[in-house]
């Protein structure tokens, strides 16, 4: 096991310490005005960004958060990742509690502080980190605290995040597979950014303590198992799953085995670099006519297969900051001056693969000489938009088991999904 935190220090942005939770005795509250003094030497040094401060046998790690410094101090050869990870869960689960981590507000809670430091670490070893959990046993009432009979604390602790004794009518499984396309194309049709951010996202109503296991079409496990992997298998890259996940098993043989948290959470996620083909292209050509009216002739084309439809799209774009009176004109949508936005915004509910349609718009500007004109804003063409029943990277879901040992039967629903994350087409 790595090694432990001995204390825990909550400081505000002066450095004096609000809240302090020693695990192990082995540093004292001086430690927290040593950390500060050597905080401040790292300011305007090239790596003052880094969130570990090495002095004198203590190893600190830190995060900030608003006007809050959270910092871990430890004697012993630790898992800085790891700690710094669990101080993140730590401003989650106050947030949860307190809406907002400040110095006020743990100033005002300080009781429901020190409550919730002992339960989220035992004897410097992260413990329940799920707000959800340590709500049913730490409630709060304004500045009263009410503690209810909780289950049992270990060091070992395997399931934090998931309470015994769950039952429903209807064991179900929901799992999500979305993907967001980052795009951005150059003003001469250029892709300089392409990539692919997938989640695994579920939600699970099942009784007990079930067990589940998930098999994707993973190129890795599919070779491993002599099976055919010819376009039909995935190369995924910075892969992340939730603490349920059994790390040691996917390492060995990449089955993904768990047992989940109750209700919604994100299992894993995941990325892919390989340039990706714009899924909707928009070109736009604007036309000048005299200083007063610009037109504006705008196609958009899908460039994925007939049998998929995008919905919800929405295709924003800039306009001068002065125009007025827009004459639009589309071949399918409808499209609205959104003057707070400097935009014209066409949006299309059903979009078809393989499909392109058209937007005419007019606009009249303000008489002005060029003397006056300020420099045109160079805002890109901005896409949203939808795609039920599919992935770019081809991801596919295999299986999804659950095994309980009451014997019930659950139901799986699986279902894909692409969007458009931050997809950007830069006008000439």
């Amino acid at each position: 096991m790595a090694g432990a935190a001995s204390a825990l220090f909550l400081l505000d942005i002066k450095g004096r310490v609000l809240v302090w939770r020693d695990y192990r005795g082995d540093v004292t509250a001086a430690q927290a005005e040593r950390f500060f003094t050597k905080l401040i030497e790292k300011e305007g040094d090239s790596e003052s960004n880094d969130p570990v401060v090495y002095d004198n046998g203590v190893t600190y790690m830190f995060v900030q958060h608003s006007n809050v410094y959270l910092m871990i101090a430890s004697r012993q050869n630790c898992n800085a990742a790891s700690l710094l990870f669990f101080l993140h869960r730590v401003i989650d689960v106050f947030k949860h509690y307190f809406e907002e981590l400040e110095e006020e507000s743990l100033r005002d809670n300080f009781v429901v502080v020190y409550e919730l430091l002992d339960e989220m670490m035992d004897f410097g070893y992260p413990q329940y980190t799920e707000a959800r959990i340590l709500s049913e046993f730490i409630k709060t009432d304004a500045y009263r605290m009410e503690v209810t009979q909780r289950p049992p604390m270990a060091v070992t602790n395997a399931v934090s995040w998931r309470s015994e004794g769950l039952q429903f009518k209807k064991n179900e499984v929901f799992l999500d597979v979305v993907e967001s396309v980052n795009i951005l194309v150059n003003s001469n049709g250029q892709i300089v950014r392409s990539d692919v951010v997938g989640a695994l996202k579920m939600r699970t109503y099942l009784s007990g303590m079930p067990e589940c296991k998930l098999g994707l079409n993973d190129r890795v496990l599919l070779e491993a198992q002599g099976r055919a992997t010819k376009g039909k298998a995935i190369d995924l890259e910075d892969i992340k799953f939730h603490q349920c996940v059994r790390l040691a098993r996917f390492e060995n043989d990449r089955t993904i085995s768990f047992i989940p948290p109750d209700g919604a959470f994100d299992l894993m996620t995941y990325r892919l670099s390989t340039q990706v083909k714009p899924l909707i292209w928009v070109e736009a050509q604007i036309e000048r006519h005299s200083r007063s009216r610009v037109e504006m002739l705008v196609k958009a084309r899908s460039q994925f297969k007939e049998r998929s439809t995008a919905t919800n799209v929405e295709i924003e774009l800039p306009v001068p900051t002065d125009a007025s009176n827009p004459t639009v004109r589309t071949s399918l949508g409808s499209a609205a001056y959104a003057p707070e936005k400097d935009a014209l915004v066409w949006k299309i509910k059903s979009f078809p693969g393989n499909k392109e349609y058209m937007l005419r718009a007019e606009f009249h500007l303000p008489s002005v000489t060029a003397e006056e004109a300020t420099p045109e804003r160079k805002a890109p063409i901005r896409v949203k938009f939808e795609i039920p029943y599919f992935t770019v990277s081809g991801i596919q879901v295999r299986y999804l088991k659950v095994i309980e040992k009451s014997g019930y039967q659950a139901l799986p629903w699986v279902r894909y999904i692409t969007m458009a994350g931050e997809y950007e087409l830069r006008l000439m």
